[in-house]
């Protein structure tokens, strides 16, 4: 008699068909989507159909994830803030602080993406591992928070890369260019239009890019930081290591931390590959490793950027100063004189689930494309419209999409606290083929610790006795989002939104 899938809950589970485990190791399925039997199994167990084709392996998924994590990239241009608080060793120093914090955050998730390998992540997880009187509100609040976060992290990487190119076009022509910011918003619009159309047409093969950019990623750092070393004027070791900045605040531990900032988002995105997961082969086994490849890797990259970095400075007061908004490259001309999927994969996973108004229209697969490309455009427009606050106002633009940092790490935050609640009610653990053993719930709580710092201090102004137009109004956003994600639960979602939870089922 063939072994039979029971739903956890037995609610709503009977929606989902049932699956006979003869049909789990027939070919077709490896024929037509490309996975193996343990997928299917997962896929099954958490009551999912398989839509998208796994394309990804374990190479291309490590890629995937570094690229988009692009760390040594994103401390250079984002660096200002840790030399204005913190200085150059502050710098180093809270590198390697939030490489090792973010190493247990992302060993912590690594065990439950070996559990439940979903597109949802973290609202999946917390579904399954909270108590289940707060399973469905705290997943669809975690869930919404996370769409956010990555839809504010789009336009913030489009921002980055639109504007880096108007700040080479300021270097280059500075008595013929006179920079705009309309100039800056239609470059950023250009990126992320560049951006839609790949991931529409050429999502398919974006496993094949990513063994090549990667490759670029990891070389890349020695093209850009040779120069440097050969060079740049060179700072005292007692400089790059122990002297710190304090613009103000009367704490040097407190400037340094609020410069970590500039650390947090570079260190962000490892759990990209979460989000695609049901395009990985192998899922379990593969997506913990390309997480943990890909902060290791990135990790190193960074602390030999943040060192380089601290020992080529120069005159930090006219790197701050520099016309073109962005302190590295004004560096580079000072030393040489010589003149960017996840969102819409993770708006596609929640919409799937009725956690988003028009889910049925964001979640559709388009069959000839193998791509959510309603996902794909509404995520889109979004990061453009939100880049058009650019012209009237940068400051306005920051401190939307500064809200970034607290989504996700709330997120984070969630579902590992449900995850520890898990440990320590001695309820039944999932099987992982990613183990962290007796050392687990150690992990977790040196990763809540570390989640609760940058958490508070994500909400920092850049500067001390800030004025109004220089405030950080992260923390008012983050409310005012949070407040009404609850009020869209209880008015709307909670009468459709039912939870992963309640479509997973457990072989007798």
């Amino acid at each position: 008699m063939p072994q039979e899938w029971e739903p956890t809950l037995g609610s709503k589970s009977t929606v989902v068909p049932r699956v006979d485990p003869a049909d789990i190791d027939g070919s077709a399925y490896r024929a037509t989507r490309g996975g193996n039997a343990q997928d299917l199994r997962d896929m099954a167990r958490m009551g999912k159909s398989q839509e998208l084709q796994r394309n990804f392996k374990l190479v291309t998924m490590f890629g995937f994830s570094a690229i988009l994590m692009c760390s040594w990239e994103s401390l250079l241009s984002s660096m200002s803030i840790a030399l204005t608080n913190g200085g150059a060793a502050g710098l180093i120093w809270t590198w390697f602080a939030s490489w090792m914090g973010f190493t247990f955050v992302y060993l912590s998730m690594a065990e439950m993406g070996s559990m439940a390998p979903t597109t949802g992540g973290q609202y999946h997880w917390v579904s399954e591992f909270s108590p289940r009187k707060y399973q469905r509100v705290l997943s669809y609040i975690v869930g919404w928070l996370g769409v956010l976060g990555w839809q504010a992290l789009e336009a913030s990487i489009g921002f980055q890369a639109g504007t880096i190119i108007q700040a080479l076009l300021v270097l280059n022509y500075p008595d013929t260019y006179e920079p705009q910011r309309w100039h800056g918003t239609m470059l950023v619009i250009a990126v992320l239009v560049f951006g839609a159309i790949f991931n529409i047409f050429l999502a398919t093969r974006l496993h094949l890019v990513e063994g090549t950019i990667l490759i670029v990623h990891i070389y890349g750092i020695f093209c850009v930081l040779v120069p440097l070393w050969i060079l740049s004027p060179r700072s005292t070791s007692e400089f790059a290591w122990t002297q710190f900045h304090d613009p103000g605040w009367g704490s040097t531990g407190l400037s340094a931390l609020i410069g970590m900032q500039a650390c947090i988002v570079p260190l962000l995105g490892a759990d990209a590959s979460v989000h695609m997961s049901e395009e990985l082969k192998d899922a379990a086994y593969t997506l913990p490793r390309s997480m943990m490849w890909a902060t290791t890797i990135n990790g190193v990259m960074g602390l030999i950027t943040a060192i380089t970095t601290a020992y080529c400075l120069g005159d930090v007061a006219s790197l701050l100063d520099t016309s073109t908004g962005y302190p590295f490259v004004q560096m580079f001309y000072n030393s040489t004189q010589s003149l960017g999927a996840t969102n819409a994969m993770a708006g596609y996973a929640f919409a799937r689930d009725q956690g988003t108004p028009f889910a049925g229209w964001l979640s559709k697969v388009d069959s000839r494309l193998d791509v959510p490309v309603n996902a794909v455009v509404m995520s889109t427009i979004i990061a453009c419209l939100l880049s058009l606050i650019n012209i009237g106002s940068t400051v306005a633009f920051n401190n939307l999409v500064s809200i970034t940092n607290g989504v996700l790490v709330t997120s984070y935050t969630v579902c590992i606290g449900c995850f520890i609640w898990r440990r320590l009610s001695r309820q039944e653990m999932l099987p992982s083929r990613f183990d962290l053993g007796h050392f687990g719930l150690l992990v977790n709580v040196l990763a809540i610790c570390f989640l609760i710092i940058i958490f508070v201090m994500s909400f920092f102004p850049p500067t001390p006795l800030p004025e109004l137009a220089s405030m950080n109004w992260s923390s008012l956003i983050f409310s005012a989002v949070a407040i009404w994600g609850i009020v869209f639960y209880y008015v709307w979602a909670r009468h459709r939104y039912v939870g992963p939870v309640e479509y997973v089922r457990k072989l007798d």
